[in-house]
């Protein structure tokens, strides 16, 4: 065949393409299971680290994913809500003194790509224990500064509702946060849209949940009025007793 002609160029160019297709298929799916557990140990990571867990010996250990994959299933529970018809995700941490921390998944949309975290909330449904946050293309510097501790530390201790009850979830003020302000963390500097992207998240997916809170929270203050009034039910027999002996 005369290597110079068109059709040869052609030819060669299609068989080119066939075997680096076939290649790229073979290797891909020989990582499949591999890409897979990656994916699945970041994720368990982001959420020990939202209630702040075993991160930081992982990094030290000699087998990190299987470090992680062992504190993950010793505190972690992954559990799901329905409200309004849609199934959400909702991670349940309980640690040793039997405190638990419920860990909401988080996803958005950066300046470049998206945007995802998690965040802990405390047993008040209102108080953030911990947060982390990650990018897939947030520019170096600046937007991508979101994964940093010194950035998502910011949101430990703050409160999503207001003193009256209304949800306000965090605002990510540029320019600076009012330190006196338990709705408030200070933006990324030059990175201003990637901070609003942050704080859109947090509201849209947070409020996704504020029902259920309130449910439980209702629960919880009912439990309480319960067992006060059995604790008084309880000393009114008490004394009643005693009253009685003393008329005598």
């Amino acid at each position: 065949m005369n290597t110079n002609n068109n059709l040869y160029t052609i030819i060669y160019a299609a068989v080119l393409v066939v075997v680096v297709a076939v290649i790229l298929a073979f290797a891909s799916s020989l990582l499949k299971e591999r890409q897979q557990r990656n994916i699945e140990i970041e994720r368990k990571e982001m959420i020990l680290r939202s209630v702040q867990l075993g991160t930081d010996q992982a990094a030290r250990d000699n087998d990190k994913d299987s470090y992680i994959e062992a504190e993950y299933a010793k505190y972690i529970k992954d559990s799901s809500i329905n409200e309004q018809g849609k199934d959400l995700t909702l991670y349940i941490c309980t640690v040793e003194n039997g405190e638990k921390f419920y860990v909401i998944p988080l996803r958005g949309v950066g300046l470049w790509g998206p945007v995802w975290g998690y965040i802990s909330l405390k047993s008040d449904f209102n108080t953030v224990y911990g947060a982390t946050f990650d990018h897939k293309s947030e520019t170096p510097g600046l937007g991508a500064e979101i994964s940093t501790a010194a950035f998502y530390k910011q949101f430990e201790n703050k409160t999503v509702f207001d003193n009256a009850g209304n949800f306000v979830s965090i605002q990510v003020v540029k320019g600076g946060a009012d330190l006196s302000n338990g709705h408030e963390v200070d933006a990324i500097s030059g990175g201003t849209i990637t901070s609003k992207a942050v704080e859109d998240m947090l509201f849209k997916n947070i409020k996704e949940y504020t029902t259920f809170f309130a449910a439980k929270l209702k629960e919880a203050e009912e439990r309480a009025a319960e067992a006060a009034l059995q604790v008084q039910l309880s000393d009114s027999t008490a004394v009643a007793p005693a009253l009685q002996v003393n008329i005598k």
